[in-house]
């Protein structure tokens, strides 16, 4: 719908180089013979020299040309940029070798400055964080396809098994002969329990907790666990173990005595940015997709944040749960939304006590009876 329809609401909209008004009608400089959209960032013109026009073909037949700042006969600069970065992004995944950042801008054809800004607000993620992010999984698709662990290193654009073995522990968790044997060789203890959101699987490598799994059904967590790495060899009920589920549960009941104990998170440079994110929110506050998609950098990046909050499997500890809609509704949560209310629900409750407690502490004492 048009909101510009008198020439001073136009006025108004080229003074403020109102983006909102883009594509709703342009406007030419009589004195330059240029007509550009109403967020042009060129100087100011003065009024008595600026007309408005309809459309891009009403300003051409009027004998105007298309400014070369704001360019109006192309996309507006949000879709120019998010082309240039996809086809950067297709640049980046299929080069044998990682592209640096002055050919990569090269192809973007801006300055190396200025296409990193651009690129990370598109993405969340440096170009150099992407290329990683790229080349582990082309690590772990090459270790499920090629013959050998050595055919994977150079398929994945590794120059050497040095950088190769260097990367694997943050990307797969595990060593690449491991990884490409569905996790054999490497251990994983776990045990389920019951705690007040239903069945509880809490499991851990030797780096920390690798997962905690909610559900009604403890065959199906250990179904879940199974898949994750078919040929680890699962330790369960060891008597050991049994304290750090303890502590878990603990937490699960009450999230504002956080947890202490070390996690092994894994998965891609971008999920893992939201991750950390998500564990920066406090006990009982929430944030809407939009908020946390600003705070890992990528503001226009909502749905990519709501992929990587269904891929967290460690629930609670990575909290996922404190994320809604934009209007403060709950949305989905992997586990059921009924355990995301209750959480939500449980943290709430538990501040407005600290609160409680902290007000009672801070209070006067009450005075003495005279004597």
């Amino acid at each position: 719908m048009n909101h510009y329809l008198t020439d001073n609401e136009r006025w108004a909209a080229v003074q403020a180089r109102d983006s909102a008004a883009d594509g709703q009608f342009y406007y030419s400089v009589r004195t330059t013979g240029v007509f550009c959209r109403p967020s042009c960032g060129a100087r100011p013109a003065l009024r008595a020299n600026v007309a408005f026009h309809a459309s891009i073909a009403e300003a051409q037949a009027a004998g105007f040309r298309p400014c070369k700042r704001c360019k109006p006969d192309q996309p507006p600069l949000a879709e120019r940029h998010a082309a240039m970065v996809a086809e950067v992004c297709r640049l980046i995944d299929t080069a044998e070798v990682a592209p640096d950042l002055d050919a990569l801008a090269a192809a973007g054809g801006m300055s190396r400055f200025h296409f990193h800004r651009v690129f990370k607000a598109q993405t969340g993620l440096t170009p150099k964080a992407y290329a990683a992010a790229a080349r582990a999984r082309r690590m772990q698709a090459g270790l499920a396809a090629e013959a050998s662990v050595t055919d994977a290193i150079y398929a994945a654009g590794f120059n050497s098994s040095g950088r190769f073995y260097a990367a694997t522990p943050g990307a797969l968790g595990m060593t690449p002969s491991a990884w490409r044997a569905g996790g054999r060789g490497a251990q994983i203890r776990f045990a389920i329990a019951q705690c007040s959101l239903g069945a509880i699987l809490v499991a851990s490598t030797e780096r920390g907790i690798c997962c905690i799994l909610l559900g009604d059904d403890p065959q199906a967590l250990a179904h879940d666990l199974q898949d994750r790495f078919p040929q680890a060899e699962l330790l369960g009920a060891e008597p050991d173990y049994e304290q750090v589920v303890a502590r878990v549960i603990a937490f699960v009941e009450a999230p504002q005595i956080g947890l202490d104990l070390p996690l092994d998170v894994r998965g891609t440079a971008f999920q893992q940015r939201v991750w950390q994110a998500l564990r920066e929110i406090p006990a009982g506050a929430t944030v809407s997709y939009a908020e946390l998609a600003e705070r890992v950098g990528a503001p226009n990046g909502a749905r990519a944040v709501a992929g990587a909050c269904a891929a967290n499997a460690i629930a609670v500890a990575i909290p996922c749960h404190r994320v809604v809609r934009n209007d403060g509704s709950i949305s989905g949560y992997r586990w059921g939304v009924e355990r995301k209310a209750t959480l939500l629900a449980r943290e709430a409750a538990g501040d407005a006590a600290a609160d409680g407690r902290a007000s009672a502490a801070s209070a006067p004492a009450p005075a003495e009876a005279a004597a």
